[in-house]
């Protein structure tokens, strides 16, 4: 996703409280606790030292606020692809499916929970920090805003130790194929998701939903032609 923005960022509310741990039990923060603000140094010794790890910590720890907010939500992107057996090798962002009414609230729940949020120059996110991770509030894929329907469709998965709703892999290769665009057509980055996923998609209504846009239609052959589908 594209960088902050930075004559739009709200500051964190002094005396909010510290974003606390899946399980919610009381007692002391651990020593990685949740860091707002600018992005942290990769030497930060408070800071898992594996990216890898430090983006599922962000993941399980907004998860666990959206789910205790009461938000309908759905985790999306590399750590989504994850989640249902995909690679491990996680991109340098979380994110997050919303839908377009509810992004302010879904700010409101992480301010409230100790995060800063941005307001980036696209329409269609928000941005939050958390263990120095960018995470990305998305409420539209490739230009269609995001629907209850796609929300509901999410499937309840761990991602390590907490549950939460992650995106439908067909809606995940949806998403990203209707993404493709004469300036954008990164096939070697969607190949190796569309392998790992290749059985729990439905192709068929993700050929439908990107109808005959040109760009999909070419990635479609080329899974044709490896045998990925």
């Amino acid at each position: 996703m594209t960088e902050n923005g930075e004559d739009a960022t709200l500051a964190r509310t002094p005396g909010t409280r510290e974003l606390r741990l899946a399980t919610d039990l009381p007692g002391p923060v651990p020593a990685h606790a949740v860091r707002s603000g600018a992005r942290a140094q990769e030497d930060d010794p408070e800071l898992p030292r594996d990216r890898n790890q430090a983006i599922l910590e962000a993941a399980k720890q907004v998860g666990a606020v959206l789910k205790r907010g009461g938000h309908l939500f759905a985790l999306a992107g590399s750590v989504a692809v994850h989640a249902h057996g995909g690679s491990g090798n996680l991109q340098h962002d979380v994110d997050f499916c919303v839908r377009p009414e509810d992004a302010e609230s879904v700010a409101a729940t992480l301010r409230e929970a100790g995060l800063t949020v941005y307001t980036p120059p696209e329409d269609w996110l928000i941005k939050a920090t958390c263990f120095g991770q960018d995470v990305d509030l998305i409420f539209e894929l490739a230009h269609r805003p995001v629907s209850t329907e796609m929300l509901r469709r999410a499937q309840e998965l761990p991602v390590e130790s907490v549950r939460m709703p992650v995106l439908a892999p067909t809606d995940l290769l949806t998403g990203l194929l209707a993404a493709f665009s004469e300036h954008h057509c990164d096939f070697g980055a969607v190949l190796p998701i569309a392998r790992a996923l290749r059985e729990k998609v439905d192709w068929e209504r993700v050929r439908r939903d990107c109808g005959d846009e040109p760009m999909p239609a070419a990635f479609f052959f080329l899974l044709e032609r490896l045998n990925v589908i």
